[in-house]
This record gives C-alpha cells, sequence and structure tokens, in this order.
C-alpha cells in the first residue's frame, strides 16, 4: 500500500496473519510443516504467525522467505503485538485472568492445532479431565496443569 508520497505503508499485524494464514492454507503446510522456520513449538508457532508473538530477526527472515514477504511485511513479523484478539469481559481473580490472558494469546493456536490433528471439533468440557501439579525447580516451583477431554467432531447434516 503506498501513500500520495509514494511511501510504501506496513500492513497491520491483522492482515499481515490473515495472508500468511492464507498462504498456509492454500499451500496445504501444517504447522509442524512451519515450526523450523521458527525453532518453536507448534502452538507458540502458530501463535506467533497468527499475530499473537513478535518473531527475532533470524525467525522473521525465515518465515518471510517461505511465504514470499517483502522487508516491510518482514519487519512487521518483528513488531511487539497487541495480544489478545478476543473479545470478551475480563476476569479479575488474577488466577482465573492468567487462564483468560493465555487463551487470549494462545487459544486460536491452540485450536488450529488441535483441529488439525482431529478435524473439525471441540474439545469436551463434560468428558473431561484437569491435572494440577507441583514441578520443582531451582528458579522457583512452577504449576503444571493438563487439560484432557474427548474429542468431539462437528456432524455434518
Amino acid at each position: 500500500m503506498s501513500t500520495a508520497t509514494g511511501m510504501t505503508l506496513a500492513p497491520t499485524r491483522k492482515a499481515l496473519s490473515e495472508k500468511i494464514l492464507a498462504i498456509k492454507t492454500a499451500m496445504g503446510w501444517s504447522w509442524e510443516d512451519l515450526t523450523a522456520l521458527t525453532g518453536k513449538s507448534l502452538v507458540w508457532t502458530a501463535a506467533a504467525l497468527s499475530g499473537q508473538c513478535a518473531l527475532l530477526a533470524d525467525q522473521a527472515t525465515a518465515v518471510g522467505e517461505k511465504f514470499e514477504l517483502d522487508e516491510i511485511e518482514i519487519k512487521v513479523l518483528q513488531t511487539y503485538p497487541y495480544r489478545g484478539s478476543l473479545d470478551d469481559t475480563v476476569p479479575t481473580d488474577p488466577f482465573v485472568y492468567r487462564f483468560f490472558e493465555i487463551m487470549q494469546v494462545y487459544g486460536i493456536a491452540m485450536k488450529d492445532v488441535a483441529q488439525e490433528e482431529f478435524g473439525d471439533g471441540i474439545m469436551s468440557a463434560i468428558d473431561f479431565s484437569i491435572d494440577v501439579q507441583r514441578e520443582p525447580d531451582p528458579k522457583g516451583d512452577r504449576v503444571k496443569i493438563v487439560f484432557s477431554g474427548k474429542f468431539l467432531p462437528y456432524k455434518q447434516f
């Protein structure tokens, strides 16, 4: 996009993410295929390419080459995103808020990764278990939370 002065404007993160996701779909690439570009996990890679995480210069360059992005688009991938694109009332309890924050940043990416693995459907919150564990860590104990829910495919009718 050019201005009246001939300068090229940077796309918004949302527009760039939409372009990346469209190319991913058109090329038939999986998130697993794209993790090598970032050197990070599936969910992080999906979140980053969905506009929820800033990429380092080498990661952005690798993504830019794969998706044939221009220099400005590669720079946009390195900018700090406005995380959390879901609209909803924000919880006030700090522990619960962190889950809200996690879902805002990684929820869509987790959905995309899960549906890529299982197909179109949802994780049951009825046939569901959750485990909370303490993980000792020299830097301070960590909370490990594992969700496990039955996959429920959407039916066509």
